[in-house]
């Protein structure tokens, strides 16, 4: 429900209108109590910022996402029709050309259920790495190859997103990270982030390192802050469900 105010033009997808809403075609994007606990929390961490500014929410985890959000309005997300799109995630392959898909159809003999069998759990970092979908074990594995390279790409994804939303945005006041990865993994933390200084964007390298599984900023000073935020979805639920059953009186509904 969070995303789904998204701007048509982040959430329409290039194919014939007709098509599209015969179908309901569109992109809905996922992970939405996530990213708005994550937008709350950095609200009120920074209370001389109106509704939050603009920020790039992180959500890395087994599934992963990023939303570029404005004010508390979302303004594009990496998540589309399905949770497929978007991050490289632990089996899920995130975004790959359609093409690639055919091919592999004429090439494999896949059908619709085998493709959506490799695209959700035999892809990602499994996927590329050969043997896990676990970010920890890549990270321990990384003399192999493959392990390495799963986890570059995978923090490669997250830097083109982040790069990408700040155009969306025109900018950004902050960047969080949530999630089992984003909350607890300081090494590709920093990778994800890499290269980013011309932009604004720098870690406390020390910050960085001893902020794990609970909640602090992680940048040196500059203009955009980034900060590691743990994500309580369950909260987020409660005053969502709160909301809907409680009328503009007070009164709970029957």
């Amino acid at each position: 429900a969070f995303f789904d105010d998204l701007p048509k033009v982040a959430a329409t997808y290039a194919i014939p209108l007709d098509l599209a809403a015969r179908h309901g075609l569109r992109r809905f994007g996922f992970h939405g109590f996530a990213h708005k606990a994550l937008w709350r929390k950095w609200s009120e961490r920074h209370p001389d910022l109106p509704d939050g500014g603009r920020l790039v929410s992180l959500q890395l985890g087994s599934g992963c996402s990023a939303a570029a959000i404005r004010k508390g309005l979302p303004f594009d997300t990496s998540m589309g029709y399905t949770p497929i799109e978007g991050l490289v995630m632990s089996t899920r392959s995130g975004d790959v050309d359609p093409g690639v898909l055919l091919e592999l159809q004429r090439k494999e003999g896949l059908d619709v259920d085998g493709l959506q069998r490799l695209l959700e759990h035999e892809s990602g970092l499994k996927g590329i790495s050969g043997s896990s979908g676990d970010m920890r074990e890549l990270l321990a594995d990384s003399g192999k190859p493959a392990a390495r390279l799963a986890v570059e790409v995978f923090c490669y994804r997250v830097r083109k997103s982040v790069g990408a939303y700040l155009a969306v945005l025109g900018g950004a006041d902050g960047i969080v990270f949530g999630g089992g990865i984003g909350e607890n993994t300081p090494d590709v933390r920093a990778r994800c982030l890499s290269g980013l200084d011309t932009l604004g964007i720098v870690l406390d390298d020390e910050a960085n390192h001893a902020t794990v599984g609970r909640d602090g900023p992680i940048s040196a000073p500059g203009p955009i802050a980034v900060e590691v935020l743990v994500v309580d979805e369950a909260a987020e639920m409660a005053r969502e469900a709160a909301s809907y059953l409680t009328n503009s009186e007070g009164m709970v509904r029957s």
